[in-house]
């Protein structure tokens, strides 16, 4: 297929707009694999594992913000000009390692696990939502266009 057909079903939005239709696409998704592997995880119903799948979406979405928040006014104050891998997989462990914690006691109340079985379904969880955020991520920018792009394609 030609380049420019391909172009053709490129979507071009706002860096806003880029950035809520994705977290709205990735949690909706999200919501329902992890309902899923948390049945599979905990022996339960769909019932049972979707308002957690629903809490720990809604977790995840409260703490990217508030990290990244927190990680950028670091980054600000410490003048840092580019993110190497350390700064960013610094940045990974951080971010995986809040949402881990606030994840635990959640399992361990809704389904009145011990500790060692919720860490087992939060570590399961972190290893799916490694493939699946990279797949997803790759998928969304192959439809949207970068943010970077939208003022090339807008001023077309």
């Amino acid at each position: 297929m030609h380049l420019c057909a391909l172009e053709s079903w490129l979507i071009t939005l706002s860096p806003i707009k880029r950035r809520l239709v994705y977290v709205t696409i990735f949690e909706i998704i999200a919501i329902l694999s992890s309902t899923v592997v948390l049945m599979y995880l905990s022996g339960g119903d769909a019932s049972e594992s979707l308002p957690v799948a629903i809490m720990v979406s809604l977790a995840a979405v409260t703490w990217n913000f508030i990290y990244n928040t927190a990680f950028e006014n670091w980054e600000r104050r410490k003048q840092v000009t580019q993110r190497t891998l350390l700064i960013r997989s610094a940045h990974a462990v951080g971010f995986e390692g809040g949402l881990f914690l606030i994840c635990l006691p959640l399992y361990m109340v809704w389904y009145g696990v011990s500790l060692t079985k919720a860490f087992t379904m939060e570590a399961t969880l972190l290893l799916f939502f490694l493939v699946y955020t990279f797949i997803f991520t790759l998928v969304f920018d192959k439809i949207f266009t970068l943010p970077h792009q939208y003022k090339t394609a807008s001023a077309s």
